[in-house]
């Protein structure tokens, strides 16, 4: 194997972001295209900066947010994170008691990590499922976490999203929902109501995924739990920054539901290109995707790698030869190794699609011609 553990998976994303700035001072960012749908973005006005104060900051724009963030989430009152993550990590500290249930139903396995290692810090049981008639709430559960849209997008059924919400609060339970990316996909592409609206009692995204806002996570629901939490984040110094705040109630106001809808129209184009030389890639809301296991079927050659080596080995090709940015590159440690080419993102709005399938076949070619030699997929991955 080339990636064996989270230190390793640490080092490939140093090499990437090493590989990128190198881009960047070379060739320039316009020879860089970010297709994870992360690729988010800071607004910011020159009168608005002068403002990023420690404490005139979160005066004037958390009060700010506070309008547009209810608007774009719903709820009562949000709360501005320095992760989404981390907005799950306080959620957890604050409601779930050592030894209680923690009980999560999503679309498709597995969920994203920061929610069983939470759960794992407070000592609480942790259980997750994608089968809904499998989906239970035993005696002493403490939180019903509900995922909206998985890491590789796969979106909850608005039905089973609202029973699950139903059978938790008949048990007086209250139910967090991870909505990553799922506050805008779930909404604008699939026409399904905003999480809170449902009847979540807290719910969490992501502000740099799928619109042009800064790598942060905005919390809203209840007044009260959002008060409690509010304190735990406090604590532990998980709040959000004033430039992030600032970014974040920017790339709220210059969202634009009309990216999704075109990527959700384009992706057929790209799949349709794909499609004649590949045999497993499939369709995601807003692009295209192959996962390590479907990689790996696409590969008749015979080799000793693991099928998330394949992907992190693809990843770099395409980001080394032709500056093309996807998540099993540049992702944090556990992190899915999915290779998504996200049409949503501004570098995507004017990309050529049949440029770019045969880049992504002319990087597969490269992808068989080394990987039987596994010295140099490690240089690939992790020299610089």
């Amino acid at each position: 194997m080339i990636v064996n553990n989270s230190l390793e998976e640490v080092k490939k994303r140093e090499t990437a972001l090493s590989v990128i700035k190198d881009i960047v001072e070379n060739r320039g960012r316009s020879f860089l295209f970010d297709l994870t749908g992360l690729s988010g973005g800071f607004i910011a006005s020159p009168s608005e900066i002068s403002l990023l104060e420690t404490y005139v900051g979160p005066a004037i724009f958390e009060d700010a947010l506070q309008d547009v963030g209810i608007s774009h989430m719903g709820g009562e009152k949000v709360l501005p994170l320095n992760r989404t993550s981390s907005g799950i990590l306080a959620t957890i500290l604050t409601l779930v008691q050592k030894d209680s249930h923690v009980v999560h139903y999503l679309a498709k396995l597995p969920a994203h990590p920061s929610i069983p290692r939470s759960c794992s810090l407070v000592g609480a049981n942790y259980t997750e499922t994608d089968i809904f008639e499998e989906f239970s709430i035993p005696e002493n559960t403490s939180l019903v976490v509900i995922t909206g849209s998985t890491m590789d997008h796969e979106v909850i059924d608005e039905d089973e999203f609202k029973q699950v919400i139903e059978m938790a609060h008949e048990k007086n339970i209250p139910v967090m929902v991870d909505d990553a990316s799922g506050a805008r996909l779930r909404t604008v592409v699939f026409g399904q109501a905003k999480a809170c609206d449902l009847g979540a009692d807290i719910a969490i995204t992501s502000t740099d995924k799928l619109m042009p806002g800064p790598r942060g996570g905005l919390m809203a629901g209840r007044r009260d739990l959002i008060d409690e939490i509010k304190v735990k984040v406090n604590q532990f110094g998980l709040e959000a920054q004033p430039p992030a705040v600032l970014a974040m109630l920017n790339g709220i106001r210059n969202f634009n539901e009309d990216n999704l809808i075109n990527s959700f129209t384009r992706k057929d184009q790209l799949f349709e290109l794909l499609s004649s030389t590949f045999n497993n890639f499939k369709k995601t809301p807003t692009g295209v995707m192959i996962t390590p296991e479907d990689l790996s079927g696409e590969i008749k050659v015979s080799h000793n790698l693991s099928d998330n080596d394949l992907a992190f080995i693809f990843s770099f090709i395409l980001l080394r030869e032709y500056g093309i940015i996807t998540i099993p590159a540049v992702g944090m440690p556990g992190a899915s190794a999915t290779i998504r080419f996200d049409l949503s993102t501004s570098d995507a709005f004017n990309l050529d699609l049949d440029e770019l399938s045969k880049k992504i076949e002319s990087s597969f070619e490269m992808l068989l011609d080394v990987i039987t030699n596994e010295e140099k997929c490690r240089e690939i991955v992790f020299s610089f």
